[in-house]
């Protein structure tokens, strides 16, 4: 059975999205069986998988309002070798409906109970803000992906989603741990962001990881045609980079399963 991971930063402009997909290609690339469901109204994963999000019938929005089973909206693009949960702008309608539902704050791990045992990973991407959808991811998800610029207001910007993680460890879902924190557009030559990096790691330690997402023209091209970098332009630095990160990822990932620490 997968395990379910939360792409979030409340900050926008982080490479959320952009980390989410590509993510998703490279596990993928690696052989793993990935669902990339995008939870954020404003459909930008979805349009960069190549899907028209004002050309899907039922979408995130019907499964975590269930008026449609996960299974009925999950699409496999071809081409890309990853599932997607797409989404459109109907969406933004759930922040105010859930709050008139019962167990608001479950409906996605509810909805995907029935899916995860056909994926080795389910990647989530988060709206840019701790709203009522990210909760639900939060709550959904055994594992939380932390995409971070390494510029000024970055630690300051994290503090209050730290406060949203441990207040749903302790109220909805104890199992929730962060994977890692992933810094990204990150552009060795600029020295603040050399120094946000190195303090990133003295606070998260080994919580951050070790691949690093660089600034790279294909990289920011790629969702413009509908696809990750990975099929854009293999060879490109970011093709590169998420490649390295993926790997990364499922070595923590049997590391955690095993039982192991570090």
């Amino acid at each position: 059975m997968g395990n379910i991971f939360a792409v979030t930063n409340q900050k926008g402009g982080v490479g959320k999205t952009t980390t989410t997909v590509n993510l998703a290609a490279s596990l993928a690339e690696y052989g793993k069986k990935v669902l990339m469901i995008d939870l954020d109204p404003q459909g930008n994963a979805t349009t960069g998988c190549g899907l028209d999000k004002n050309d899907i019938n039922n979408s995130s929005y019907e499964v975590i309002m269930a008026e449609a089973r996960a299974a009925d909206t999950i699409i496999s693009p071809e081409g890309l070798g990853f599932d997607v949960m797409p989404t459109n702008s109907d969406l933004t309608a759930a922040e105010v409906e859930l709050l008139e539902i019962k167990l608001r704050e479950h409906r996605l791990r509810i909805a995907l109970e029935s899916t995860r045992e056909k994926y080795d990973y389910i990647l989530i991407d988060c709206p840019p803000s701790l709203s009522m959808l990210t909760v639900n991811a939060l709550v959904a998800s055994q594992g939380i992906l932390i995409p971070i610029q390494c510029e000024y207001y970055a630690l300051e910007g994290l503090s209050s989603l730290l406060r949203t993680i441990e207040r749903v460890k302790q109220r909805a879902n104890p199992q929730l741990e962060i994977t890692g924190l992933l810094r990204t557009m990150f552009d060795a030559r600029n020295n603040l962001a050399n120094q946000v990096s190195r303090q990133l790691i003295n606070h998260f330690r080994d919580k951050v990881f070790h691949s690093i997402i660089p600034r790279n023209v294909r990289l920011a091209e790629a969702p413009s045609h509908g696809m990750p970098v990975l099929a854009y332009d293999r060879g490109s630095r970011g093709s590169i980079a998420y490649m390295a990160l993926a790997s990364e990822f499922m070595r923590r990932e049997k590391k955690a399963n095993s039982g192991l620490t570090g």
